[in-house]
């Protein structure tokens, strides 16, 4: 799956969540989704917090196939910024 069609799967989600803050998924080579508010983009830009992690645990998440918070655990995926942010996440994912 490209980054275009999760972000739109990301975008369906966070269309009714009301998550009110910017945050980055930096997928390295294969590109960045970036949430501000209710936009969704697949362009790079500023963030209160960034992930980092691979594509793939990226796809797990959204299908609901990993815990973000195992996903934390385990060293699949990094926050930088304001953890809050991170943790608001929970009801979009």
């Amino acid at each position: 799956m490209g980054m275009d069609a999760i972000a739109e799967k990301v975008k369906a989600r966070v269309a009714d969540s009301g998550f009110g803050s910017s945050v980055k998924f930096d997928c390295g080579d294969d590109g960045v989704i970036v949430i501000d508010g209710n936009s969704v983009s697949t362009e790079n830009g500023d963030a209160d917090c960034i992930i980092s992690l691979a594509k793939e645990d990226l796809e797990a998440m959204i299908a609901g196939d990993l815990d973000p918070t195992a996903a934390f655990m385990q060293g699949k995926l990094k926050v930088a910024g304001d953890m809050s942010v991170a943790m608001q996440l929970s009801q979009v994912l």
